[in-house]
């Protein structure tokens, strides 16, 4: 039994196809035996491409129209994929229908979402399979539970809810709501929930102390949680020049790391708070998003059961 497990861990992507394949090649590129990909995994929007009698097509890039041409097509809908978002190719009409109509709209986003998510499985399954790399990937408190069929898959495995084993070896729970936010986002739960499915999963745990936990909210007032505090309008408080932060993760993740002390405890959903924060013997690591800008940003982290120790390094790329 392999006690000594090499992880690359990231999370937060939001949809970016550039990131996606960053963190499949990662799995090669570093030598490791297990991917996760922590939650928020798709986007939130789709962008209208209007294919035109002329044979051209117009295209929203980066808040402007541009007119493309059709051997320019391929290159303007991988940008705007690569952003995290998703092209809907029709005509005149088709797109007039689509913002004339918000439940065809949100039929026909969720479907193009769906289809990613089986394409990225796929995906995943030809990157990571001959290498011998487990891949686990989990929803976040951003991702619409309507798409998350998307994700079944005879190979990747998603960990939420579960106890798993890294290797057949090392266990881990995962759980990828959230806290409540100002952004009432599709997986929010109370702390007190939050606080009991943790430990319902706790409870199925041969040792905690010797798991792994990956848990999409960070701790709260661990460094690794640190955001801008919002007005009534949701915009950053500013004062003396400087954004306000404050910590903005759940008291309920915190509570569990302080009670059972697992050798490791994955987090993200905050972006702009990579780091690691140490919690008693739990080294936490949310290794924080710039998914926007193409940059993934990872933790490649080797965990020696055996030893009780574990090894990091925070990676962008």
């Amino acid at each position: 039994m392999q006690r000594q497990v090499r992880i690359f861990f990231a999370t937060d992507i939001h949809g970016s196809e550039r990131c996606f394949r960053k963190f499949l090649n990662a799995g090669k590129l570093y030598g490791v035996d297990v991917l996760i990909l922590g939650g928020d995994i798709t986007g939130k929007a789709l962008v209208p491409v209007t294919r035109r009698d002329d044979g051209t097509f117009l295209v929203w890039l980066e808040g402007k129209q541009e007119t493309v041409h059709r051997d320019g097509l391929d290159d303007a809908l991988g940008s705007i994929r690569n952003m995290g978002l998703y092209p809907f190719i029709g005509s005149e009409e088709e797109i007039r229908a689509l913002g004339a109509d918000k439940d065809v709209l949100r039929e026909t986003f969720e479907g193009l979402v769906r289809r990613t998510l089986v394409d990225w499985m796929a995906l995943a399954e030809e990157r990571a399979k001959p290498n011998g790399i487990e891949v686990f990937i989990q929803p976040g408190n951003d991702d619409e539970p309507a798409v998350l069929d998307g994700l079944e898959s005879g190979f990747v495995v998603n960990p939420e809810g579960a106890v798993v084993y890294l290797k057949g070896s090392i266990p881990m729970i995962s759980y990828g709501y959230s806290n409540r936010t100002p952004w009432n986002s599709p997986r929010e739960l109370d702390e007190a929930d939050l606080a009991a499915a943790y430990e319902g999963m706790i409870n199925r745990l041969p040792e905690a102390g010797s798991c792994v936990f990956n848990l999409h909210v960070p701790p709260k007032d661990a460094t690794i949680d640190r955001a801008p505090v919002l007005d009534a309008n949701l915009k950053p408080i500013v004062r003396a020049g400087e954004i306000q932060m404050a910590g903005a993760g759940s008291s309920a993740v915190r509570d569990a790391i302080l009670r059972h002390q697992p050798l490791l405890s994955l987090h993200g959903h905050i972006h702009e708070s990579g780091g690691m924060a140490r919690i008693g013997r739990t080294i936490a690591i949310n290794p924080g998003s710039e998914y926007s800008d193409g940059i993934l940003r990872g933790a490649l982290v080797t965990v020696d059961a055996k030893k009780s120790k574990v090894h990091y390094q925070l990676t962008a790329g």
